[in-house]
């Protein structure tokens, strides 16, 4: 029996997952849209033996506010590349690694999708994943011509349908279904191809796919979202779930549910990766931590910070930024999310500018400190049953994501935690995942 490693991926949108990391004194907030940064990203990570590099996306522009008066004009995050458009670019230019691009289920076709998606297999030799989303916001519905979003059980119900008419595509054509008898003149078995027929409450679809099966059998599927809903959405389809807690035994808790859920549609619950979000700040000494950790703090911009935590704390806007936060302002949270961090803010004495720092660093688990520390870390994780992996959100990029892969891995590596060579070709490989023929 194999010895079980960690899954590694990286999030390569963007310029990093600080809020105001296009401020950073290395960031050139030019390259939001240039095909090289990210396919230098992706060389590097494939470098490193990571599993997979990921794009998330919005369907709207994020940072089109002006609440606070003075916000509008700040963020960097309105413009980025549309992702499976990027990741067959960079399938051509890279060799092993996974390829996971996001996809709404909630304003798309599912025909489209799982051409895309299948194209996406074939291009790559069988690296590609659908992170699916099943999108919410107001800003996006709007794009599509939707007065109200979806509810949340619409939402999921509508997803769950989507996946199903998408799987249903993929498997369209059986794996020896076209023979090429150039004798006989047959291109094709015709038992071995099948409509779909599908007619459901959201889609109506004929099929078969215009795509032959993909090298996975069926790309893999990613998946966010913690509610019950997703968290059975999951169970039924995923191969991979993004998680982001802060607490190891709540993620112990996460783990075992996702596992429970898969079991629950009659898979195995190792059949799903529970892979946790992590910024990883790392350094060689204590100190050079300690000044990462400042700078990122310095170029946090207190006006835009605070259009996102007037979003989630009511009154906010009634202290100045060197106020010092009262034990009341716990009360003030509009979101679950807001309470563990307005608990800290009020433990630590924070003024609403250090709150503003805070959140602009980021708000997944940050990881500062030295390589071995990080790994330390990483590890106690791992063996803990808290995940299976770990997907990195750099601060800023390059230098966040290359600081990991540079001294992070290696020291995984020499702990026998993280492959050294890839031993297999496509994404499902990597993973550990089955490849799906079903």
């Amino acid at each position: 029996m194999s010895k079980r490693m960690m899954t590694i991926g990286a999030s390569i949108r963007g310029l990093g997952y600080n809020a105001s990391a296009w401020r950073h004194p290395r960031v050139d907030p030019t390259v939001q849209e240039s095909i090289s940064f990210y396919a230098d990203l992706a060389k590097n990570a494939e470098a490193a033996k990571l599993d997979f590099v990921f794009l998330a996306d919005n369907l709207a522009a994020t940072s089109m506010s002006d609440r606070p008066k003075g916000a509008l004009g700040r963020g960097h995050d309105n413009v980025t590349l549309e992702p499976l458009t990027a990741m067959a670019a960079i399938a051509v230019l890279t060799d092993r690694i996974g390829l996971v691009a996001t996809c709404s289920t909630s304003y798309q076709q599912p025909f489209h999708v799982a051409r895309q998606y299948a194209s996406l297999d074939h291009i790559s030799g069988g690296r590609a994943a659908w992170n699916v989303v099943p999108s919410y916001r107001q800003s996006e519905g709007a794009n599509f011509g939707l007065p109200e979003p979806l509810s949340h059980s619409e939402r999921y119900e509508r997803a769950d349908e989507f996946i199903t008419v998408v799987q249903g595509l993929w498997d369209s054509w059986d794996q020896d279904a076209f023979v090429y008898d150039k004798k006989s003149g047959i291109f094709f078995d015709p038992a071995k191809v099948r409509a779909l027929h599908h007619r459901g409450k959201f889609f109506q679809v004929e099929g078969p796919l215009t795509a032959t099966r993909s090298p996975q059998g069926r790309p893999a599927i990613f998946q966010a979202g913690e509610s019950s809903a997703g968290v059975e959405l999951a169970g039924k389809f995923a191969d991979a779930v993004y998680t982001v807690p802060l607490d190891k035994a709540a993620s112990i808790q996460q783990r075992q549910a996702l596992r429970d859920a898969s079991v629950r549609h009659g898979r195995s619950e190792d059949c799903v990766k529970i892979i946790t979000g992590i910024q990883p700040i790392v350094a060689a000494t204590k100190k050079e931590v300690s000044e990462k950790l400042e700078l990122l703090r310095s170029i946090a911009d207190p006006v835009k910070e605070m259009g996102r935590l007037i979003v989630q704390f009511k009154d906010i806007s009634k202290y100045d930024l060197d106020d010092t936060l009262p034990a009341s302002f716990i009360e003030s949270c509009v979101t679950s999310s807001a309470k563990p961090i307005a608990e800290r803010a009020v433990e630590s004495n924070w003024t609403v500018r250090r709150l503003c720092q805070e959140m602009a660093v980021g708000q997944q688990r940050i990881l500062a400190g030295t390589p071995e520390e990080v790994a330390a870390d990483l590890a106690e994780w791992f063996k803990s049953g808290a995940c299976d992996g770990f997907n990195v959100s750099p601060s800023h990029l390059p230098d966040g994501l290359f600081d990991f892969l540079d001294q992070v891995v290696p020291v995984l590596q020499d702990r026998g935690l993280f492959r050294s060579e890839y031993s297999g070709r496509t994404l499902r490989e990597h993973l550990g995942v089955a490849r799906d023929s079903s």
